[in-house]
């Protein structure tokens, strides 16, 4: 459940810098790599990494090109292996996305949908708070800066309500655990974060929505995003892409085989489209990180 906090990583950054399988060996476009490098954002280093064997292995059957891992230690990292050409593809998460493309103009291939991927607000049952607007001069508990669900996201919930996100009240970014721990101990008013922290929230503590209200909930969040260099040939950027969206079954199969991407058991892989991810940088203009996002 725990996401880094990538606030030092961006400080960093800133400063110093219908085909099938069995097809997909006789392509006869030019300039298709023989390896493809490929990056998760989400996982430090090599720790995780074994989860996504089994989609690199599959994903490797379905292109017809060769995939070996590129372990990276952040978004960042990932960011500085694009502009390098050391990488070619990229799972991200929509914030991080949104920062990468800025940076490097890599380009959003596929989109990686999570049915169930919400910002929530949630008070205890017996507050008097019912609506996001009566958080004003009040505190809120969050996940790490830059989260998509657990900051964004619910940054968007108060804009929404007319709160101003910088003045309006007290937001505590305590990441995952902290904030929800935070919240239980009844430190701040609200907590705010993604539904499948929130559904932890209930399982732990064997509570029910009763008592743990929802004041407010978004519109489904943007999803994770497979990037591809923008160094590679376009044509064979669009082969990939339509191999993918054809042997998607398989691939979100193998993809949710891991302990840590079960999330995406219930997914589907289709074309991305960078408009969906506006509203990250909405989010990102309006606490002034505008400069992250800026090309």
């Amino acid at each position: 459940m725990k996401r880094r906090n990538f606030i030092g990583y961006i400080l960093l950054f800133i400063t110093s810098c219908s085909a099938t399988t069995n097809n997909t060996n006789n392509s006869e476009i030019a300039n298709k790599p023989e390896i493809l490098r490929f990056a998760v954002t989400d996982v430090v280093g090599e720790e995780k990494l074994p989860d996504y064997e089994p989609f690199r292995a599959v994903l490797e059957e379905v292109l017809g090109t060769k995939i070996e891992f590129f372990p990276v230690e952040s978004y960042i990292t990932a960011t500085a292996a694009l502009q390098l050409n050391q990488v070619d593809l990229v799972l991200a998460g929509p914030s991080e996305y949104v920062v990468i493309n800025a940076r490097t103009n890599a380009i959003p291939l596929i989109a990686v949908t999570r049915p169930n991927y919400y910002s929530v607000i949630v008070v205890n049952a017996d507050s008097p708070i019912k609506s996001v607007a009566q958080l004003e001069g009040k505190t809120i508990a969050m996940s790490y800066i830059g989260s998509t669900g657990g900051h964004l996201g619910v940054t968007k919930l108060l804009m929404e309500a007319g709160l101003a996100p910088k003045s309006d009240l007290k937001i505590m970014m305590l990441g995952d655990d902290g904030s929800l721990e935070s919240f239980k101990q009844g430190k701040v008013d609200a907590w705010g974060g993604s539904t499948s922290d929130y559904d932890f929230l209930l399982r732990t503590e064997n509570a029910s929505e009763n008592d743990f209200p929802i004041i407010a909930k978004t519109a489904l969040l943007p999803s994770d995003v497979i990037i591809v260099s923008n160094k590679l040939d376009s044509q064979v950027v669009e082969e990939y892409k339509n191999l993918i969206v054809n042997n998607q079954e398989q691939l979100v199969a193998a993809l949710a085989e891991g302990k840590s991407t079960k999330k995406y058991n219930t997914s589907e892989l289709v074309v991305a489209n960078d408009a969906d991810y506006d509203l990250i940088r909405d989010v990102y203009k309006e606490i002034g990180e505008g400069d992250l996002i800026s090309q």
